[in-house]
């Protein structure tokens, strides 16, 4: 898997993890526990001559069951007194209870006990998912931080996702006006949408990406805190409780307005693929949070759904963060998002008629509604994704009676394209025709063109001669398949003196399906790409041979390409003279000329010491051209003598420190130094013009039976897959070169993060390892 081109954040130790986990462990299981003790209710109720009359159950199903009904006067709420519960008279709900004693309007009094387990929603909505969504997200905040890069961008999101974890959970007890799950709730709440925010602006650095807004993010970091004293006061001062919560609600408003208006306009600006897919996994889940609950209890203090009805989507923002920063690589995210638009958008359709059938039918209220809508399009959602899989597993089934023929022609292919011969070619092809035709009697008939006759090593000469027509044959042209009698008889190659035909022996008892034909067809077109390929490197190897035993230097073919390959040199060097020291010569000449026929001789002195400068100049730029095409020093003083002098010019024409090691070589190959210095050039002239280092290292070093050279700067680097596409003249040139001897060329390059170059030569080996080599391969990455 290839390394991404965009900036790394720097690893950074995350001291505080355990301490974390430890006070996420401590409020989450006691808040857990808050909630489980005492139910949930959410009854309203009002004041009616000094007695508190139920107006309206929340949990109407469980309220007619319990005989729980408007007009009912409550008496007491857990043993206590209503009237000196302090919440009642500013808030006029009652929150949770145990028991609850009630005075029916004729005068009879009921006891009504209350379990957990006697309110299926509350029980689930509350307690069993954000129980489960509290250790999940513990368990993958571990597996962060044990299996990835310990960055400060993902201690971010290890907080964030915890953070959001703590104000789910803290649903319960804030509903039930515990105090810490008040404070929990509201603090945790708005530190998401902080970290969000100190995240969102280490994700624009990490994309390289100019962030818009203010630098110092540290400050909103107040907020939480502040909030904190507020939540506070408002258990101190219970009057203040509501007006409280609603500002707070607000603050949290206008954070996420925020943070969708950057998303928003970091998309439009840069139009990053990583924006789009943040700015659908932030938008998405907090919209029914927004406009069902937070906006309508702002504004009218009635929400359509409940907060933890809603807070169920915003599970989905801290993983799909986390796949975003973490299986982008792996899979294509692009891919499962489009599938999803995909099924949801069946879903959606599917979903808004069945809630007009159950409108219709039945008389519900929204809430219920709503509930009923969310379940079936979720429940929709997967039961899409789950038929497109099951599908694809079971598509041989579903789709073919026999098999997969697609992929059973991959398989074929990619068996029969490992043989290197054409006699095993034809064997090979065979044996993977009768076995996937499920028929034994298969071959290949081969009709000889010298002779006038068939040819195979299953049949008798009089067999062949006595069944097959030699017209029909004749006319057999490619991606032909004929059924005659007993046969069916498929063009497989024709060359000057053999036509061979695939034969399929059915004896009228076998009739291959449409499916079956279309496969072998496409079959026999590799096949005979197969061959005519085959036959041009058995040629070629044959030419080989044949120039070793007459003992000639290059082939005629051979010679063409060099000759192009010199003439290409040629015409660039040409080239190059032309544009500059062409030019310079061009440029003297004419100065020279208009010195000659002036009249003015005051200054002809300060114009000839002028021009002077200039020819010296080109004479410089001419020698250094000489010595680019043939190194000095490296065939009198040798490697190291040439290495030197090179270092040292280089230095001179470089604003970089430049730090180097050679070692003494003794290579019995004297090519090899010519290849070392060509090396050395190219790295260097590299470095000069487009690396913009501070610091640049290169070392040749002894190494068993070779030699090694590593070369790194810390200048501007590049996008690998982008250098790969341009077809970089240079760095292709310098692994030719290390690949005609049989080298390893290893380059590892990130934007803003330098290059390095490891290249190893072993005298010894004689053979080109292929797996190893070839621009092909995008370079060999090093690790």
């Amino acid at each position: 898997m290839f390394r991404s081109s965009v900036v790394e954040l720097k690893p950074t130790k995350y001291k505080w993890f355990w301490l974390v986990i430890g006070v996420y462990l401590t409020i989450g299981c006691y808040l857990l526990f808050v909630t489980y003790s005492k139910p949930f209710l959410n009854i309203e109720i009002q004041e009616e001559n000094g007695r508190w009359i139920v107006t309206d159950p929340y949990y109407k199903d469980w309220a007619d069951k319990q005989g729980v009904s408007p007009r009912d006067a409550v008496l007491d709420v857990d043993g206590i007194q209503i009237n000196d519960i302090a919440n009642i008279k500013y808030d006029f709900v009652i929150r949770a209870a145990n028991d609850l004693t009630i005075m029916k309007p004729n005068g009879h009094l009921v006891h009504v006990q209350i379990k957990p387990q006697d309110i299926p929603q509350q029980f689930y909505y509350i307690l069993v998912v954000p129980t489960s969504y509290y250790f999940l997200t513990l368990m993958i905040s571990l597996y962060l931080y044990y299996n990835q890069k310990n960055t400060a961008l993902l201690n971010l999101l290890i907080l964030f996702i915890l953070t959001v974890s703590l104000a789910y959970v803290s649903i319960g007890a804030s509903g039930i006006l515990n105090n810490v799950g008040i404070i929990v709730n509201r603090s945790s709440m708005l530190l998401c949408l902080v970290l969000l925010i100190h995240f969102l602006s280490k994700y624009f650095e990490f994309l390289n990406i100019e962030w818009m807004f203010f630098k110092n993010i540290k400050i909103l970091y107040m907020l939480p805190v502040l909030v904190i004293f507020m939540s506070i006061f408002g258990i101190t001062f219970r009057a203040t409780h509501l007006i409280l919560s609603n500002a707070i609600l607000g603050l949290f408003f206008l954070l996420l307005i925020f943070i969708l208006s950057t998303m928003v306009v970091g998309y439009m600006k840069y139009k990053t693929p990583q924006l789009k897919i943040l700015l659908s996994s932030i938008i998405i889940p907090f919209l029914p949070f927004l406009f069902l609950y937070a906006l309508p209890e702002i504004i009218f203090q009635k929400q359509i759904l409940s907060a933890d009805i809603c807070s169920l989507f915003l599970m989905l923002i801290p993983f799909s963060f986390i796949f975003t920063q973490l299986t982008e690589r792996i899979f294509d995210l692009e891919y499962f998002i489009t599938r999803l638009r995909y099924y949801v958008s069946f879903s959606f359709v599917f979903t808004l008629w069945l809630l007009l059938g159950v409108y219709w039918f039945a008389d519900l209220p929204i809430s219920k509604m709503a509930e009923i809508f969310f379940f079936s399009f979720l429940s929709l959602t997967a039961l899409f994704y789950a038929k497109e899989k099951i599908d694809y597993r079971k598509r041989k089934v579903l789709f073919s009676t026999k098999g997969d023929y697609i992929h059973r022609l991959y398989t074929t292919v990619d068996r029969i394209g490992r043989v290197i011969k054409i006699e095993d070619l034809l064997q090979k092809f065979v044996q993977e025709a009768a076995i996937h035709l499920e028929i034994n009697s298969v071959y290949v008939l081969t009709y000889d063109y010298k002779n006038n006759q068939f040819i195979s090593a299953n049949k008798s000469t009089e067999y062949l001669h006595n069944h097959f027509d030699e017209v029909l044959i004749e006319r057999l042209q490619l991606g032909d398949i004929k059924r005659i009698d007993k046969f069916y008889m498929a063009f497989i190659h024709q060359d000057v003196d053999y036509k061979r035909i695939l034969v399929v022996d059915h004896n009228n008892s076998i009739h291959l399906k449409d499916e079956e034909l279309l496969w072998l067809e496409l079959l026999l077109l590799y096949l005979n790409n197969f061959i005519e390929n085959t036959k041009m490197v058995e040629e070629l190897l044959e030419q080989l041979k044949h120039m070793k035993v007459a003992d000639k230097n290059q082939l005629p073919w051979l010679n063409k390409l060099l000759w192009y390959r010199f003439e290409e040199e040629k015409f660039q060097l040409a080239q190059e003279l032309h544009d500059t020291n062409l030019q310079e010569q061009l440029h003297i000449a004419r100065e020279v000329n208009a010195l000659m026929h002036t009249k003015n001789t005051t200054d002809i002195q300060w114009q000839l010491a002028k021009i002077h400068e200039q020819m010296i100049t080109s004479l410089y730029d001419l020698r250094v051209y000489c010595e680019n095409l043939k190194p000095p020093l490296l065939d009198t003083l040798g490697l190291n003598a040439a290495l030197d002098k090179l270092i040292q010019k280089t230095r001179k024409r470089a604003d970089f420190v430049l730090l180097y090691s050679i070692d003494r070589l003794y290579l019995e190959d004297e090519r090899l130094n010519l290849m070392i210095y060509r090396l050395f050039q190219e790295l260097l002239n590299n470095a000069i013009k487009h690396s913009s280092s501070t610091t640049v290292e290169i070392h040749l070093q002894e190494m068993e039976n070779g030699f090694g050279i590593f070369y790194t700067d810390d200048g501007v680097g590049f996008n690998m897959d982008a250098i790969i596409r341009s077809d970089s003249m240079g760095l292709k040139g310098m692994q030719e070169r290390v690949q005609a001897f049989n080298g390893l060329f290893y380059i590892n390059s990130e934007v803003g993060k330098g290059m390095s170059i490891q290249i190893t030569v072993n005298e010894e080996n004689n053979i080109l390892d292929y797996a190893q080599s070839g621009w092909s391969s995008h370079f060999t990455r090093g690790h």
